[in-house]
């Protein structure tokens, strides 16, 4: 296991999960890495760690390098466990090394571990010496932890941007300009999309934040390290922050005996009428997580359940109750379906969008299995309105 160099005396030293096929809920069919950083200096640092069952794989790696005993500093940079896990046999290696994280991080991590180990608190603004490099931390809180900080290398111009920026990509390339960079970008969208979203109002703060800084390098936690796109990769964080939506609607259903799905149809073609782009997605054949890519940066959500009993349908409860974890807000929605004696679906996924922050168009409800005249009628209807 080869460490890779960043730049002289800054290495990657982390770990490949080939094998993840699902992180915090959604679908991660490329795998991950969990990014760990080493700098040669006076003082040696670690900035964070791996999942724990990766322990060795890191260590290996740093070994290739230097003896892990002769690390003097461990900068934490999240609580997770992701980033922190291999935190209690490190310090097995090297008992003397100090642990720098945020106020909440070293709360977090002594809550934890229950370990006393030797913490120190990194403040925003605060610059720690590693001898001729320097470290700045930035507090991040809520992007997407209240623990979560930043380290900015100023002599190497590498912001350490822990979740900011990464992406889940299993490889052996470690650089954005060395992987297809659409993909980078893909995963970044759906990374952001399902993990950063809800704190785009932080992500906003931190921006601004770092827009003072000289960066050449955005080393993150997950994926590809950036050298050759920041300035791409910031963009697109500053537009998905910034809540900007295109002319597009998403179309989310799930069909018992296919009423509801003609319904969706209908929906679409009035999207087609009006020049919007759409994207129609099954709940039976796609998951919720890409779905909420699709809906990065759409203007409208549909969404299409048929009446279960009293209820809708578990794969659309199921997308619901997702979709009000990351509030994506800004946008608006309508619910549709079809019934047979109940009706309840339509108005119950109508309160669950309205939890989400979406703000409520007028949806449609058909009893029993949709004519030409209902779906024309809803065609013509919501051309009306969009």
């Amino acid at each position: 296991m080869e460490p890779v160099k960043i730049k002289e005396g800054v290495y990657w030293v982390g770990a490949v999960d080939w094998g993840l096929r699902n992180f915090h809920g959604y679908s991660t069919s490329r795998g991950s890495t969990y990014n760990a950083y080493l700098i040669i200096d006076e003082k040696i640092t670690l900035i964070d760690t791996v999942k724990e069952r990766f322990f060795d794989e890191m260590t290996e790696r740093i070994s290739k390098i230097i003896d892990p005993s002769k690390i003097d500093i461990i900068v934490s940079q999240h609580v997770e466990m992701d980033h922190s896990g291999s935190l209690p046999r490190l310090m097995e290696l090297c008992p003397g090394a100090e642990i720098y994280a945020s106020p909440n991080g070293v709360r977090g991590l002594k809550a934890h571990y229950r370990k006393a180990w030797p913490f120190k608190e990194a403040k925003g603004g605060d610059t720690l010496s590693m001898g001729e490099r320097s470290l700045r931390f930035l507090l991040t809180p809520m992007v997407h932890w209240p623990d979560n900080m930043v380290s900015f290398c100023p002599e190497e111009k590498i912001l350490f941007s822990n979740d900011s920026f990464g992406q889940h990509i299993a490889s052996s390339e470690r650089f954005d300009d060395s992987y297809p960079f659409d993909t980078v970008m893909e995963e970044a969208a759906k990374y952001y999309a399902n993990i950063v979203l809800p704190y785009s109002p932080q992500v906003r703060k931190e921006l601004e934040a770092a827009s003072g800084l000289d960066v050449a390098v955005i080393a993150p936690s997950h994926g590809l390290v950036f050298r050759s796109k920041v300035k791409n990769i910031i963009g697109a964080y500053q537009e998905w922050a910034g809540n900007k939506t295109k002319k597009k609607a998403v179309i989310v259903y799930d069909t018992m005996w296919k009423s509801t799905e003609k319904m969706a149809v209908s929906l679409a073609s009035a999207f087609e009428s009006k020049a919007y782009g759409f994207k129609m997605m099954s709940l039976g054949e796609n998951h919720i997580s890409d779905i909420m890519t699709e809906f990065l940066d759409a203007e409208i959500l549909c969404v299409g359940s048929p009446t279960l009993n009293n209820n809708m349908l578990p794969t659309t409860a199921s997308f619901l109750t997702y979709l009000k974890g990351l509030s994506p807000g800004g946008r608006k929605a309508l619910a549709f379906g079809s019934y047979g004696w109940g009706g309840q679906s339509v108005s119950l996924m109508e309160k669950e969008l309205e939890a989400a922050g979406l703000s409520l168009m007028e949806g449609f409800k058909v009893n029993y299995v949709p004519d030409e005249a209902q779906l024309k009628n809803i065609k013509e209807d919501l051309e009306k309105r969009i």
